[in-house]
């Protein structure tokens, strides 16, 4: 037996690396028994027969997985977010870095279509860029026809599978193309017959771009709380989380409770108001979530 990464999954075949090869398996049927079902990502066990021909064996434990794309152990999301057209916005850009954090998925925030904003609208901006830089995020700017971009994205895809994500008409496909030229999705392009946006890729795969991996479709467009706590909130803002072990209380809301060191670092200006306001949002939501049974 041996042990490989399933890179591609298509017409029930998976596709396992192993040595620089892919070997065309099919997946044993004690895992449609259990549920479970390999997806592109996963580390595998499996066995040989013939030259290029195998049966997956064993799926090993998953430090994540995603829904769609359906994808296991991502090591990062390269989160796509355009500044104008459609313009850009902090509380949008902190629901997909919340549910990030919630998944063990460390973001990349790349803001597109720079070369669109007046210089009073790049100042302010540059102050927004700080703040997430502070927090420990790496931001990327860039803007059309930028040649250097993939000479600036090349070092951190090194060693790490990474996804795509953001709301649509950001420029995902064109990020996409500009790394995978292979690819040549088509940019927004619209089925006139059917009135609506094709789905140019139909299947998952991992393609190797430099020294790492990155999947060959844009992942979510969308971001809902659903696996998310309220006790996890906390820990899916880095800054919180820094300054919730002074708190009096543990498992403290940072809401109502008494010597709660996010508040005061909030007073003192060390924490944003709107990642604040953007906590107490969406902690709202979770509260208010209708129980699942």
């Amino acid at each position: 037996m041996a042990q490989g990464q399933i890179r591609k999954a298509l017409s029930g075949y998976y596709y396992v690396y192993q040595g620089g090869e892919l070997i065309q398996c099919r997946g044993r049927g004690v895992f449609r028994n259990r549920g479970e079902s390999p997806l592109v990502g996963d580390i595998v066990d499996y066995t040989k027969e013939g030259e290029s021909d195998g049966y997956v064996m064993k799926i090993h434990p998953r430090k994540n997985e995603l829904v769609r794309p359906p994808i296991a152990n991502i090591d990062q999301a390269i989160l796509v977010f355009s500044v104008k057209e459609p313009d850009f916005n902090t509380l949008l850009l902190d629901r997909f870095l919340v549910v990030l954090e919630s998944f063990f998925i460390q973001p990349v925030i790349c803001l597109t279509k720079m070369d669109l904003l007046s210089e009073n609208d790049k100042k302010k901006l540059q102050e927004i860029i700080a703040d997430y830089e502070a927090i420990g995020y790496t931001v990327l700017t860039t803007y059309q026809n930028d040649e250097a971009l993939m000479a600036r994205l090349k070092p951190l895809l090194e060693g790490k599978v990474s996804v795509l994500a953001g709301q649509s008409g950001v420029g995902k496909s064109t990020l996409l193309n500009t790394l995978l030229p292979n690819l040549q999705l088509k940019t927004g392009e619209i089925s006139q017959s059917l009135g609506r946006g094709k789905h140019t890729t139909r299947h998952v795969e991992l393609i190797e771009v430099g020294d790492g991996l990155l999947a060959d479709t844009p992942g979510f467009s969308s971001f809902d709380f659903d696996t998310i706590e309220k006790e996890e909130l906390t820990a899916c803002f880095p800054e919180f989380l820094r300054l919730s072990e002074d708190c009096k209380f543990r498992g403290c809301l940072h809401i109502k409770e008494p010597k709660c060191a996010v508040k005061e670092a909030l007073e003192t200006g060390e924490v944003r108001p709107y990642r604040y306001e953007h906590y107490e949002q969406f902690l709202q939501e979770i509260m208010e979530r209708k129980p699942r049974y």
